[in-house]
């Protein structure tokens, strides 16, 4: 990837990698900032997306009694994982989609 700069003034890669590091927040921060790289919305829609739906998750997870606290536990890990390996792929500079929510972001990417 080369060292294109984001509209933010950061490296893509760097700013695709924030978009992750802070879940949430980072997405909505940088899709809200972003006005040139879709390198980087797509990361800021993919996170945004992809930690919602885990946030979603773990609430309705914490509804169940006893099973519920196990499907906790197997998401919280699954969140871990997921955010070590989209950070990963964000700092290569690669485009690296979620089953499912991948594809949503970047149909959604193509709307902004």
């Amino acid at each position: 990837m080369s060292p294109f700069k984001s509209s933010t003034g950061l490296p893509e890669n760097l700013a695709a990698t924030l978009c992750y590091l802070f879940p949430m927040v980072g997405g909505i921060l940088f899709l809200s900032l972003e006005k040139r790289s879709r390198y980087v919305i797509f990361h800021a829609l993919q996170s945004l997306l992809a930690f919602g739906i885990l946030a979603v998750a773990h609430l309705l997870s914490s509804a169940v009694p006893i099973i519920g606290l196990l499907a906790s536990a197997l998401l919280a890990l699954v969140g871990v994982l997921m955010w070590l390996v989209l950070m990963a792929n964000a700092i290569q500079g690669k485009w690296f989609k979620l089953p499912w929510i991948g594809n949503v972001a970047e149909k959604q990417m193509q709307r902004i």
